[in-house]
């Protein structure tokens, strides 16, 4: 029952995510046709600081309070979590205030640092100023939501977190795009001012998130606190030992967490001071918009849905590896990693193949030929978010979370060490080539950590990864031909040729590869207890 219910929560929770990183998606397209790329790297210069600072403040609260609140009432005290919970509305409300103090009067400390050199044309440091600090107004609202939804989550009741996520997204897409369309094509046009109301949306969106949570807390209240008044056992914990408690499972938790708002800081902070200083400063925003927003956003897509599927898999690690099931958890972890692969390894491809007619049906085919070649060189990154993640929560799954924070340290001290230098010697590629050689390091660590801990062999899964990538190669070859043929008739000149180019290129190299995977019978292997046809051909055959 309880691990029906896990599972439940789980599904609602994966479902939640997935339709919040879509939308968050979807409107970057119509957001970026109203204020352009210039308008996009604004945005990122504020939102970015913010995304970091928020971690902070948050430290991982939500997953460490679920766990802590669960852990409790687990022995029959449900008085000792609710006591965290109400210290822990203080507490998260005082470090939110300090947070956004912080980010509002650090603005123009930090604009000169983003944009060492104004170009004409370009943002300037008080637009910069301006958007950092009307994003910090979300820092005052953001941690005490954290605090709620773990609290829920520690009920197992993931329902409050789900639906929050889904309406502050909603509410913030919807303001974003009024509040930009107004200023820019119905008022002044003022494009600074429009984008620094923009990243005011993260306040507005998460007002409409804490009116969805504040319901559900007086919807439950009174359940909530009978079962705080019939705790058969009492800790009596200091605040200091709850505490001590809650930061122990918090810090790895927000550091693993930030792994790719730290690599897009360090960009952040090296990008447009890199590229200026060997004479690209016209094309140093263009670039980091491009790199950190408009492809960045279309980057997470894949990453998105392999976790999404194999997220189910990995919360009952815990369970097998705390009861020494050995033979169940090689099993979990074959599976997991057996998702991740089939799914992003030709996802990786496809955008790299399919980069401009992907970029120019999203954005236009103003910024195309920019916008084209980082995403095929920046696309496949996708396969090593994917694993980074999974691998880091495996280790969680074993306890083992110290070495997924060493795995993303060595990465970041990588990035960092080498990102300006690239930057300078091999022009804006330089800062693509140094993200993926940070995460091939931490996963690196990550895999081996896992094999040792695990006991794991990756002898079958380097096989599965080997026949993967040779379908891929496959599906990479017919769509380029017929890409090649294509644009013989069908030039890449409109937003409407993009689309027929990418949909006819997606459709061929789908059908190739998953054709192969079929009758190689590595889909139904991998997929076919999810896919119901794949079940009838395994049947099929079993009675033959």
């Amino acid at each position: 029952m309880a691990d029906s219910k896990l599972l439940r929560g789980t599904m609602v929770l994966t479902a939640a995510t997935l339709i919040s990183k879509v939308l968050g998606f979807i409107y970057i397209v119509p957001f970026s046709l109203i204020v352009g790329q210039t308008g996009l790297a604004l945005y990122n210069y504020g939102y970015i600081p913010y995304t970091v600072l928020l971690s902070l403040a948050t430290l991982g609260v939500p997953l460490a309070v679920s766990k802590f609140v669960s852990k409790y009432h687990s022995l029959g005290d449900y008085e000792t979590g609710h006591r965290l919970f109400k210290s822990g509305l203080v507490f998260m409300s005082i470090t939110g205030l300090f947070a956004a103090c912080v980010l509002f009067f650090m603005a123009p400390v930090i604009a000169p640092l983003v944009l060492p050199e104004e170009v004409p044309g370009g943002n300037t440091h008080e637009g910069v100023t301006l958007t950092i600090r009307m994003v910090s107004a979300a820092l005052l609202i953001v941690p005490v939501m954290s605090i709620i939804r773990g609290y829920f989550q520690g009920f197992q009741s993931m329902g409050p977190t789900g639906v929050s996520q889904v309406i502050e997204q909603i509410v913030r897409i919807v303001f974003i795009l009024a509040v930009t369309f107004s200023i820019v094509h119905i008022g002044n046009g003022n494009l600074e001012l429009a984008v620094g109301f923009a990243t005011f949306g993260a306040f507005v969106g998460a007002l409409g998130g804490l009116a969805v949570l504040l319901f559900y807390w007086f919807k439950r209240k009174a359940n909530i606190l009978k079962q705080v008044e019939e705790s058969t056992v009492r800790h009596n914990l200091s605040l200091k030992e709850m505490y001590k408690e809650l930061i122990s499972y918090a810090l790895p938790l927000s550091f693993v967490g930030l792994a790719i708002p730290l690599f897009q800081t360090i960009d952040t902070f090296t990008v447009n001071a890199a590229l200026q200083s060997i004479g690209l400063r016209e094309a140093s925003e263009k670039f980091y918009a491009v790199l950190t927003l408009s492809v960045h956003k279309i980057v997470l897509i894949p990453m998105a849905l392999a976790t999404a599927l194999s997220i189910t898999l990995v919360p009952t690690i815990t369970k097998s590896f705390t009861a020494g099931d050995q033979r169940m958890l090689q099993q979990q972890i074959t599976q997991t990693y057996q998702i991740i692969l089939f799914i992003t390894i030709p996802a990786a491809v496809g955008m790299a193949t399919l980069a401009y007619p992907i970029f120019g049906s999203l954005y236009g085919i103003t910024d195309v030929e920019i916008g084209g070649m980082v995403l095929r060189y920046y696309g496949p990154i996708t396969l090593f978010f994917s694993l980074f993640s999974v691998t880091s929560a495996i280790l969680q799954g074993m306890n083992r979370q110290k070495y997924a924070v060493i795995a993303l340290t060595v990465g970041l001290v990588l990035k960092l060490s080498i990102n300006y230098v690239l930057l300078k010697l091999i022009g804006p590629l330089g800062a693509i080539w140094a993200t993926y050689l940070g995460f091939l390091l931490a996963i690196a660590v990550n895999v081996w950590a896992i094999g040792k801990f695990a006991e794991f062999r990756y002898a079958f899964i380097a096989k599965r990864a080997l026949l993967i990538s040779m379908f891929a190669t496959v599906m990479a070859v017919v769509v380029i031909i017929t890409n090649q043929l294509l644009q013989l008739f069908i030039s890449l000149t409109s937003l409407v040729n993009s689309f027929i180019l990418l949909f006819i290129g997606v459709s061929v190299g789908g059908a190739a590869y998953f054709y192969l995977a079929y009758r190689s019978r590595l889909a139904e292997q991998v997929l076919g207890h999810r896919f119901s046809f794949l079940k009838r051909r395994n049947q099929q055959r079993s009675t033959e």
